[in-house]
């Protein structure tokens, strides 16, 4: 907004210049999301006492330790990062203003199910399958929208990671994978926000990382160089992205061990369905798979443990999501929590380096 405001005036006035580079407003955005997630959180902390009912199934500790906490605290972290965005992005952007609705539907969504746990006093809320219906219409209907907004060249293109030419041209299957991105994106940070900072951290290191590669596929000297897709006016996501890090920033210092505030389904659906969405949009759907690499094997580890269940009565890992198991096994919480945090950031070195690699 800021942006569209003083751009007639970027040759007039001393200093506006800067305004046109989208590193610097990046920063400003996540210092703003950051300092709106400081104002908010101690009041939100203070008066909101609806608390999330924990799993009578989950490990003895989180019942003793985590009841009475409140929850929803996702709320903050998405309405600082549209307002950031909105304020230091280029609001006549189509990718940026997709890419908010689509966390804006998905935070919604979330604040839904959050609102009935906390109503019907149980750890259930809206069914599995109302959920992923949602979810899927809100994924396809971006999905459609994104490639309304290609250059015809790559419209329909789904493209693959350490190769070149190799490329897949087929709208519909294409609206199909995506779709399927986005959804399996947003359940997956869904399972991994089971411990205290444990998706936080990871969102963020995934974002910064999505930041990067949407500055770099907005770059057409950078995009030759590494030889992949040029999509013009999509390295403006960066700054959607500083928001979007500067208020999990935020968060995370209220809900660093012990959290005086969980994130809640209002957060972490809507920020892996931002995560899914930017990928879709920068064509690197496959290069979230090796950076989210940490929420992948907890969506696995579920997948399995359903599955195997289902067909031996038996269980694989003794709780799933996987994160659970080894807290029974004895490790202590923030002993998972810092491991976890661990190899998140060396799946994300893996995916940035694929950039590299045609």
């Amino acid at each position: 907004m800021f942006y569209n405001f003083i751009f007639p005036y970027f040759n007039f006035v001393s200093g506006m210049n800067l305004l046109r580079y989208v590193t610097f407003r990046t920063m400003c955005a996540l210092l703003t999301s950051l300092i709106i997630s400081f104002l908010l959180y101690p009041t939100f902390i203070r008066h909101f006492k609806y608390s999330q009912p924990i799993r009578d199934d989950g490990p003895a500790s989180h019942i003793l330790q985590k009841q009475g906490t409140p929850t929803m605290g996702g709320a903050v972290i998405i309405a600082g990062t549209i307002v950031s965005s909105l304020l230091w992005g280029d609001v006549y952007n189509g990718y940026l203003l997709l890419l908010l609705a689509l966390t804006f539907a998905y935070s919604m969504l979330g604040f839904c199910d959050d609102f009935k746990k906390i109503r019907y006093k149980n750890s259930k809320g809206i069914s599995g399958k109302q959920k992923l219906f949602f979810q899927i219409i809100f994924a396809l209907i971006f999905s459609y929208a994104v490639e309304t907004l290609r250059a015809p060249n790559i419209v329909g293109c789904l493209t693959f990671p350490f190769f070149k030419n190799f490329v897949i041209n087929n709208t519909p299957f294409l609206l199909a994978f995506t779709t399927l991105v986005i959804v399996g994106s947003s359940n997956a940070v869904n399972l991994t926000d089971g411990l205290d900072g444990l998706a936080t951290f990871p969102s963020m290191l995934a974002v910064l990382c999505f930041g990067i590669i949407s500055y770099i596929v907005g770059h057409i000297v950078f995009a030759n160089y590494l030889q992949i897709a040029y999509i013009p006016t999509v390295g403006e996501l960066s700054v959607f992205c500083g928001a979007l890090i500067g208020a999990c920033l935020g968060f995370l210092w209220y809900n660093a061990p012990p959290a005086k505030i969980f994130m809640g389904d209002t957060g972490s659906l809507a920020i892996g369905g931002a995560l899914g969405g930017l990928s879709v949009i920068v064509k690197h759907e496959f290069v979230l798979a090796i950076i989210g690499g940490l929420f992948v094997i907890e969506a696995c580890s579920v997948m399995i443990q359903v599955a195997y269940f289902r067909m031996t009565g038996k269980r694989i890992f003794l709780m799933a999501p996987i994160h659970h198991h080894f807290e029974k096994k004895g490790w202590a919480e923030s002993t998972v929590v810092i491991r976890f945090w661990i190899i998140s950031f060396v799946f994300a070195l893996i995916g940035l380096a694929t950039l590299k690699i045609r």
